[in-house]
């Protein structure tokens, strides 16, 4: 049973910078595609980052391109998420995803995992 465990969530001022992670257990790392969503409250889920097994290619929505970064390290089986100029429409819950042999593309839709998310918040 694949497991998911998001961490590193609080509350901060725009402008900062954070750190989000994501533990996995109960199966392979290095065969999921990974990626990172988060809910705005009364917002459906959005997609904001993925990352192929490997590391080598990853994708990015519009709204974060720039100032996020996604890398995952296969050795300790973690994903995390680079946070730099927090904006207060950053503010949502933080959930990461993963989707077994899955491209960047597809992650954003074929996802079938999830954790329970960590929660962000940035003031103005």
């Amino acid at each position: 049973q694949i497991q998911l465990v998001e961490s590193g969530g609080k509350s901060v001022q725009a402008g900062d910078s954070l750190t989000l992670n994501c533990a996995f257990s109960g199966g392979p790392f290095h065969s999921y595609a990974m990626g990172w969503f988060r809910q705005a409250p009364g917002k459906e889920r959005e997609f904001v980052a993925s990352i192929i097994w490997s590391g080598r290619s990853s994708k990015y929505s519009d709204s974060v391109k720039g100032r996020f970064t996604i890398s995952r390290e296969n050795a300790k089986n973690t994903l995390s998420l680079q946070m730099n100029s927090l904006k207060p429409e950053d503010t949502a819950v933080y959930y990461c995803g993963a989707c077994y042999g899955c491209s960047v593309e597809n992650v954003e839709f074929a996802s079938k995992f999830w954790g329970q998310g960590t929660q962000v918040f940035v003031s103005a």
